[in-house]
């Protein structure tokens, strides 16, 4: 094979070419970057004959981009008129036929981390996202987007270098945060860990099935929550599915409006569950009683088939049975655009009263808490533990069983099934709820809401801190070291200054240098007085107290962070919680449901008198 530089006239399109066909190529994937610095891969071609040209075996496209090129040049230039090509002997059809495929096949692309890799190397040099986008016949967007891999955690990047996770699950690891990308790597590290990839990965992310932007009927900017993108779909994700579904439910609705007041006979919403089968209908007009269907699907799709009734219905029409024939059903009363109008003014009217009904207002507010609706979204905190012991020794711990006696008596209170969960989603009937919430006392409200607050109460915040020092909580009453406390701490420094704290520092010093396993059995024999060690009672390590502080200088205690972060709110000293400047009687018990200026709200209970309601 020889390399050399051939003139564009004397090269020909070979018919062993396999891009060799009549239909032009696509070349507006290369031109750009031809134009930016020439054909830099040569073309394979072969003798033409006794002519003295030559055929392109492989390379058409690059041929006719460089021609394009020449063509465009205001004057003859031989940087342009010139090919690079790799000249190969001429031989049978067969023979260039296979060059061609090999050249053409044989080739993988660069993947999107080897891409990122380049495109970073390019721009050290002090190249430019355009001009990176120029050379290669990208879109800037495109290159923005594998440039902003850099984003990914580089523990992730070499997990897609050796092969252990593919490129879908690249792309949508895109999707997440620093913190959950942290998350998602520490999976593997937990006994019987599990790394959801590809789609699976999606519904990891995102909490259920992922709803892309694109099918909202609504205007995502102005609604449906928070949007997420990847670096590399166009469209992007609704990252609350609950909050979507509000907003498109309510579309779907105005849609059916739309279609009724046109003079549809019928408007049916075939929901998730179901499915719309093309096959089990048949065609017909408006006028003939034909319906519109609105099939809705779990990833959020809405397709709309207009002009449809069942088989059965068409065949009885045709057998001329008219009285089994679905009728048009009389026109509404009212129009979309009038019940609008009701409905605006019903709201604004009782939200004006409503201010003056502070307790109907508080038993609405619990209501919509504990049965949601399309503007309230309330989630019960889900206590997720890294493995199964952590979940063991917190649903065992004497602090859970006081709270779950509690929660099955608010249940049992609000007349549903006392086996439930949570008070938060036990029953889905607000205006129920509310008309049963009515007939409760103040206290009994406050103690249903109280289960609401501790069931939505974050895991690990700073209201965990301003709440456990403003109550003033005594982890001693509700904690004692167990077996998962011990394996979980693993710190020598620490367990030294453990061991000092329950032992004395003389015996902390004497065993400065055992193993972890020997300090920790010696701080479990202090805390429950075997094998001669004198016993010690209510301890609690500095993390777990309220307020919480740290044992070395390394710091990383969540806890503490946290209460730092609350010491400025906290510095302001709170009006007590029993202070009432308002005149009145404080025994008054009235009706929830008393008209304005005959209302006083009951005094709470004070925090340091916490007591589970009874059932």
């Amino acid at each position: 094979m020889k390399l050399d530089f051939i003139a564009l006239d004397k090269l020909d399109v070979s018919k062993a070419n396999m891009r060799g066909g009549k239909r032009p190529c696509d070349i507006a994937d290369i031109l750009p970057s031809i134009r930016a610095r020439g054909v830099l891969v040569p073309v394979l071609v072969r003798p033409n004959g006794s002519r003295a040209t030559f055929e392109i075996v492989a390379g058409r496209r690059r041929f006719e981009a460089a021609r394009i090129v020449a063509g465009e040049a205001e004057a003859p230039d031989p940087a342009t008129s010139m090919l690079p090509c790799a000249i190969i002997e001429a031989g049978d059809d067969a023979a260039a036929l296979e060059a061609s495929l090999i050249e053409n096949v044989a080739r993988l692309d660069p993947d999107e981390v080897t891409r990122w890799e380049t495109f970073t190397r390019l721009v050290r040099s002090g190249r430019t996202a355009e001009d990176i986008a120029t050379t290669f016949g990208l879109p800037d967007i495109a290159v923005r987007r594998t440039l902003a891999l850099g984003n990914l955690l580089p523990r992730i990047r070499d997990l897609y270098r050796k092969g252990e996770i593919d490129a879908t699950t690249i792309r949508h690891l895109t999707l997440a945060s620093n913190s959950q990308q942290k998350a998602w790597f520490a999976l593997a590290d937990e006994p019987d860990g599990y790394r959801p990839t590809g789609h699976q990965l999606k519904a990891w992310l995102f909490g259920g099935p992922s709803i892309p932007v694109k099918y909202a009927l609504f205007d995502p900017a102005a609604e449906g929550g928070p949007v997420v993108t990847d670096l590399f779909g166009e469209g992007g994700y609704f990252a609350d599915a609950d909050l979507f579904w509000a907003a498109q439910n309510a579309m779907i609705d105005a849609r059916r409006a739309a279609y009724l007041e046109a003079g549809w006979s019928d408007v049916v919403i075939v929901p998730p569950s179901d499915h719309f089968a093309t096959w089990e209908y048949e065609k017909a007009q408006k006028r003939k009683g034909g319906r519109v269907y609105i099939d809705v699907r779990s990833h959020g799709e809405v397709i709309v088939h207009e002009g449809y009734i069942s088989a059965k219905e068409a065949q009885r029409i045709a057998r001329g049975d008219s009285q089994t024939a679905r009728q048009k059903p009389a026109r509404p009363e009212l129009t979309a655009a009038l019940q609008t109008y009701i409905d605006l003014h019903r709201h604004a009217a009782v939200r004006a009263d409503l201010v003056a009904h502070p307790p109907v207002a508080l038993r609405l507010m619990v209501a919509h808490a504990i049965a949601g609706s399309q503007l309230w979204r309330v989630t019960a905190d889900p206590r997720v533990a890294r493995s199964d012991a952590i979940a063991e020794s917190a649903e065992n711990s004497p602090a859970e069983a006081v709270f779950d006696a509690s929660r099955r008596a608010v249940l049992a209170l609000l007349g549903v099934d006392p086996d439930a969960p949570t008070v938060i989603g036990a029953d889905r009937n607000a205006p129920v709820l509310f008309q049963r919430l009515l007939t409760l006392s103040d206290a009994e409200v406050m103690a249903v809401l109280t289960i609401i607050i501790g069931e939505t109460l974050a895991c690990g915040g700073d209201m965990i801190e301003a709440v456990g020092r403003q109550i003033g909580t005594d982890m001693a009453v509700y904690w004692q070291a167990d077996a998962a406390f011990f394996s979980l701490t693993r710190d020598r420094e620490v367990l030294g200054q453990l061991v000092a704290e329950v032992a004395g520092d003389s015996i902390a010093a004497a065993n400065k240098s055992e193993t972890t396993k020997v300090l920790k059995a010696i701080i479990s024999d202090h805390l429950t007085g075997e094998n001669g060690r004198s016993r010690v009672t209510g301890w609690v390590p500095r993390w777990m107290r309220f307020p919480p502080s740290a044992y070395t200088e390394r710091g990383g205690v969540g806890t503490v962070t946290a209460d730092a972060r609350g010491r400025t709110a906290r510095a302001v000293t709170p009006r007590s919680m029993g202070d009432d400047d308002r005149d009145g009687d404080p025994d008054r018990d009235p009706d929830p449901c008393a008209p304005a200026g005959q209302v006083a709200l009951p005094a709470l209970v004070e925090p340091s008198e916490p007591q589970p309601l009874a059932a």
